[in-house]
């Protein structure tokens, strides 16, 4: 039975569909419980295209993930991801009645589902509305306007939208599997969720994500997110490369690349040599190791150029926009010996490779602590963070409900006779919108994520 403080993570990617079981201890790390890998059939470039080959990869990965753990999987937070995922700014503004009430979550909720009535591409469905800074009457540069008075609350947004038929496959396998929708997220905003420090997203910081089919970015300055895009290359176009130019099979070829593969070309000798056996009784094929890194070094250059010009396109030329610090590159492709030094190369900026060791417990399996793993760490983070707010969010609906209570009885008393049935039938309905402490609200997201069930549970 799936516990109160354990969330699942999902991560249904182009070559591996992991499923990751996980808890906060004492120290307020993540405890990774159990977890199941299985390679991604039905899905190209983050994208499902064959729903009954997806459902059986997740069905594995989770079979996997509950014999590590014991524990049965109710509920997943599954990631959002491929080439459909796009990214534009935009600034809104309400105005508000009363110039002397402060401005509450309310007021953030009304301005943010403004932004979701935008009119988007045929097809297209916005996923996250996340505010930039706001303005008051004109006061610029608010990070948080709670508790301030006045008559026009402004804000920019980054808008993440995609393809609605895409995420709503997505939302049918994990039904299809026989679990529950318990969220869904950005994968990029997940990888960064687990490889990112604080002092890093407020310097401002690229992370670059290079999967097996696509490869994220998500830019952060000031601790906000600032710019999201996703490219449709990855690892295996790396792979495919290989095998074509080699004239080899993918399995093969992938083989080599995670062997022997590097993206420096300078770094081989002209001798290094290794041999891959025959097909079906053919002669032994040599594999000069410089040409394999050639090959590699093409297609890795070609991604971080597309890359480079999204960060180009956010404006980190100017003085405002700076990266302090650098580039975080993360995901299977992270892996590939000397990309760092290619990177830095490349874009003349810092960069490290980002693990998602900081967030674990301190006994985590060193395998589950690699780059590959880093957005199944951030989904199983936003699972918990979920499960935290949906508490907190219990407990003070039942405060408000016991605080009705507590007065009832003095009312009750009073109007007994002529509507006492009414008042005990209408009780449970009360709290209806209990007030929350100051907090980014996810109260637009969830509302878009409620719309999404409802469909899925129609759709059956």
């Amino acid at each position: 039975m799936e516990e109160d403080n354990i969330a699942v993570g999902l991560d249904i990617g182009t070559t591996k569909i992991v499923a990751m079981i996980g808890r906060k201890n004492e120290y307020g790390k993540v405890e990774i419980l159990g977890i199941g890998r299985t390679k991604s059939l039905g899905v190209h470039r983050g994208v499902v295209n064959n729903i009954t080959q997806t459902i059986q990869s997740v069905q594995q990965a989770i079979q996997q993930a509950e014999a590590n753990s014991g524990i049965e999987v109710q509920g997943v937070t599954v990631g959002i991801a491929g080439q459909h995922i796009r990214s534009l700014q935009h600034s809104d503004y309400i105005t508000r009645n009363d110039v002397e009430e402060v401005i509450e979550d309310e007021d953030i909720d009304n301005l943010c589902s403004q932004v979701h009535k935008l009119v988007m591409l045929p097809g297209e469905e916005i996923i996250h509305v996340l505010p930039q800074e706001y303005k008051v009457d004109g006061q610029s540069e608010i990070m948080e306007p709670r508790g301030m008075s006045g008559g026009r609350l402004e804000a920019n947004f980054h808008v993440v939208v995609g393809q609605i038929s895409s995420i709503r496959n997505i939302g049918r396998c994990v039904k299809n599997s026989g679990l529950e929708l318990n969220g869904m997220t950005l994968e990029p905003l997940a990888s960064a969720n687990s490889v990112l420090s604080q002092e890093e997203k407020e310097a401002g910081v690229a992370l670059i994500d290079i999967g097996g089919g696509t490869t994220d970015l998500a830019i952060f300055k000031d601790g906000i997110i600032r710019h999201t895009a996703v490219i449709p290359l990855g690892g295996n176009a790396i792979t495919e490369d290989i095998k074509e130019g080699c004239s080899i099979i993918e399995k093969q070829a992938e083989l080599l690349k995670v062997k022997f593969g590097s993206a420096w070309p300078g770094e081989n000798k002209e001798n290094e040599i290794v041999s891959i056996p025959g097909l079906r009784g053919r002669d032994p094929k040599e594999i000069s190791l410089k040409n394999l890194s050639k090959v590699i070094h093409y297609r890795a250059v070609e991604i971080i150029d597309q890359v480079y010009l999204e960060i180009k396109n956010y404006g980190h030329e100017e003085q405002k926009k700076k990266l302090i610090a650098g580039i975080v590159i993360t995901g299977g492709g992270a892996q590939l010996k000397h990309l760092k030094q290619l990177v830095e190369y490349v874009t003349g900026m810092d960069t490290r490779v980002g693990f998602p060791n900081e967030y674990l417990a301190g006994e985590t399996d060193k395998e589950i602590a690699s780059p590959l793993y880093a957005t199944a760490v951030g989904l199983v983070m936003d699972g918990l963070e979920r499960k935290v707010f949906e508490k907190e969010e219990r407990e003070l609906a039942e405060e408000e409900h016991l605080g009705v209570n507590a007065e009832q009885p003095e009312e009750t008393a009073a109007d007994h006779n002529s509507e006492g049935k009414e008042n005990s039938h209408e009780e449970p309905s009360i709290p209806e919108q209990p007030k929350q402490p100051a907090r980014p609200s996810r109260n637009v997201v969830e509302k878009w994520f409620d719309k999404l069930k409802e469909f899925l549970d129609n759709a059956e």
